[in-house]
């Protein structure tokens, strides 16, 4: 969670303030004549519509989440979906003695998935809902890294330090896994046009202390597939030469939810021995509001038993694997509605949609003078792009900022190590997102160009700006 300091004077000395007679509840004379203070409790309560405007109004200034092209997270949904997660607000997904019905959700929620995922027996497969894909990476880690210490008891906790192998395109979750869990993360650094893990530069970096390795399907870098079936054959040769038997995760927060659909040729998943483990977002392109996500073992051997805990609560023995114990049961019940609403058929044509219009605007961009395309929109409905290499008068921080102006959250951001020269812009098309809004984009983007052109070079940025984004 984000870390927040303490109010500054000058923050505590806003309170007090005169505000709107009409925010009381009926007499514009009555009631709230100053504004509650914002850093410590107010002395006493006030009216609900009163407490609703200050909050109301204050959310007013955040951006409109439909315009915004940096986050992959769920921002439209029907209102029967609204409808129905109001209807389980009150529900804690934890107690499912209390709530059966949700239990049972959750349950047919990871069939679903291990069907999907090509799990060898799903009903054998093991499962469970999490808070998002960041909590079900941690999980998956810790798995991977029980089941190698199991398998070296003889080394392990003395010369043998655990190692886990990926990209250095992945989600910061997986750094957070190494750093908590006293894991060496062995990065594959990027190098010239190759964004991504490819296999070789994996199975080099293996050794007998390799807990697993991380395969993402859709770099949030760039909307790009890792090779994940290349990956787990040359871990297959390295089992051969050296007799490590090393796992893979594959990190589908956001591509195991559009491979299936829209890439049912594609070998990525439990078709593939050595995968042991997938994670993936509901919130993403699982299309429910946040936070859920998914983790999935391909069987009781790839989830050691000794990281389920059984725990006697509220009067049931109930089996849970999880960082985190109470916690929200409406984006769950908002899963199930959402796989019955739309089955195999509605996915791929939702996700079918999506990308549409990322090629679309991709290929409108591309067709620009200023701009040169990364990616193309078609694994992800994601494509980065940046500068051409004659822009002189301008950079992507540039657009970026200049965009917002007219409503557009587009993220702009450099590579990271071995890459750090590139700097990029990268657009998330999401459902909700249609040609129309497209359109507009463009028509935007469109018409700041000849101002962009006319600067005398890029404006200057923070430091702080020009970092890697990571979601």
């Amino acid at each position: 969670m984000t870390l927040h300091k303490g109010a500054s004077p000058s923050d505590r000395k806003h309170s007090g303030h005169p505000v709107n007679p009409f925010y009381g509840e009926a007499d514009p004379v009555a009631g709230m004549e100053t504004a509650p203070p914002r850093h410590t409790l107010p002395d006493g309560p006030i009216s609900p519509h009163t407490a609703y405007q200050f909050v109301h109004d204050e959310l007013m200034l955040d951006g409109n989440s439909r315009l915004n092209l940096a986050t992959f997270v769920t921002t439209w949904m029907e209102p029967q979906a609204g409808v129905l997660m109001a209807d389980c607000r009150d529900k804690n997904m934890i107690d499912k003695d209390e709530y059966p019905r949700t239990a049972e959700l959750e349950k047919r929620c990871v069939a679903m998935l291990a069907d999907l995922w090509h799990a060898p027996d799903p009903a054998a497969a093991v499962g469970c809902s999490t808070t998002g894909s960041s909590e079900a990476c941690m999980l998956a880690g810790m798995a991977l890294k029980r089941r190698w210490m199991q398998s070296n008891k003889d080394r392990y906790p003395g010369q043998a330090r655990p190692n886990l192998v990926m990209g250095a395109n992945v989600q910061v979750c997986w750094e957070k896994f190494c750093n908590f869990w006293e894991v060496e993360a062995r990065m594959v650094p990027m190098e010239g046009d190759r964004f991504h893990l490819d296999a070789a530069s994996a199975a080099a970096l293996c050794d007998e202390n390799t807990i697993g390795v991380v395969a993402i399907l859709g770099s949030t870098f760039d909307g790009s597939y890792e090779p994940v079936a290349e990956i787990c054959a040359a871990l297959d040769e390295v089992h051969r030469q050296h007799g490590w038997d090393i796992p893979v995760h594959v990190d589908g927060a956001s591509g195991a939810m559009i491979a299936p659909f829209l890439d049912p040729e594609l070998v990525w998943d439990f078709r593939l021995p050595r995968v042991a483990s997938i994670n993936t977002s509901g919130h993403k392109y699982g299309l429910v509001y946040p936070g859920v996500g998914w983790a999935l073992w391909r069987d009781t051997e790839a989830l050691p038993e000794e990281l389920v805990f059984r725990v006697n609560y509220l009067g049931g023995d109930m089996p849970t694997f999880a960082l985190n114990f109470s916690r929200p049961g409406a984006q769950v019940a908002a899963q199930y509605y959402t796989f019955l609403r739309l089955g195999r058929a509605g996915f791929r044509a939702v996700q079918q949609a999506t990308r549409d219009v990322a090629r679309s605007m991709a290929e409108r961009i591309g067709a620009l003078d200023d701009f040169r395309l990364l990616t193309q929109g078609d694994q992800l409905p994601v494509f980065a792009f940046t500068t051409a290499d004659h822009v002189t008068a301008f950079d992507v921080f540039d657009v970026s900022r200049r965009m917002k102006e007219r409503g557009w959250l587009i993220p702009a951001y450099t590579f990271p190590e071995n890459r750090e020269d590139l700097s990029v812009l990268r657009v998330v098309c999401r459902n909700g997102f249609s040609l129309d809004l497209a359109d507009l984009f463009l028509a935007d983007l469109e018409s700041l160009l000849p101002e962009l052109r006319d600067q005398p070079g890029p404006m200057e940025r923070p430091e702080g700006v020009a970092t890697a984004f990571h979601h």
